[in-house]
């Protein structure tokens, strides 16, 4: 069976997880929950479960070693089950992307990103991204306060719509057609309303 690998970058405990910075860890929860995914085990340095996705195996893991040393914990679980870059997708927050707005590649460039440095570094950079945008303070003196700061009450509303449809959506992802994918949450344009948060 082919196996596929979910990773979710954020801060572990319950004092970061409604920050910003932490959307990569909500995506996979709402993924794990619209799949029912097995409960969550420590194992390789994160939390790693198990479940089912169009009939593929998927591998749900969160890094639990702080964002900015997400790499050697993936490393070992990709080493782990053998999985290939190419089943890996990766989700996060992107600063230079409007608010729930999201875009998607394989390969690139880190951004400035250090979670997504630290994957670079230790498992190459041809996994799949799926940038999910939290939008910017608009002072780069800002922007750590700002990315470890909570969503606003209609932030988190809107944000939790958009990882749903996601989540719902997610065989696009392993399938690699990211233009399906987009053209599916044709509503994510409507989603960046009045609350979007100007570069």
């Amino acid at each position: 069976m082919i196996t596929h690998l979910l990773i979710g970058l954020g801060n572990p405990g319950k004092s970061y997880a409604e920050n910003r910075h932490n959307v990569g860890f909500m995506a996979i929860d709402m993924i794990r929950a619209e799949y029912g995914f097995g409960k969550e085990s420590s194992k390789h340095g994160g939390l790693l479960s198990e479940g089912i996705i169009d009939g593929f195996k998927t591998y749900a893991f969160k890094p639990q070693s702080y964002m900015n040393f997400s790499g050697e914990p993936a490393q070992r679980v990709v080493s782990f089950f053998k999985i290939p870059l190419e089943h890996i997708a990766v989700f996060h927050d992107e600063l230079d992307l409007a608010f729930a707005k999201i875009r998607i590649k394989r390969g690139g460039g880190n951004g400035g990103h250090n979670g997504l440095k630290s994957l670079d570094a230790h498992l190459g950079i041809d996994y799949q991204r799926v940038r999910i945008g939290i939008g910017h303070p608009g002072d780069k003196d800002r922007v750590s306060d700002y990315v470890l700061s909570d969503f606003s009450k209609d932030e988190k509303k809107t944000m939790d719509t958009l990882l749903k449809k996601i989540a719902e959506k997610t065989h696009f992802i392993l399938a690699n057609d990211s233009q399906k994918l987009l053209n599916a949450l044709g509503m994510a344009a409507e989603l960046n309303t009045k609350i979007e948060i100007k570069p």
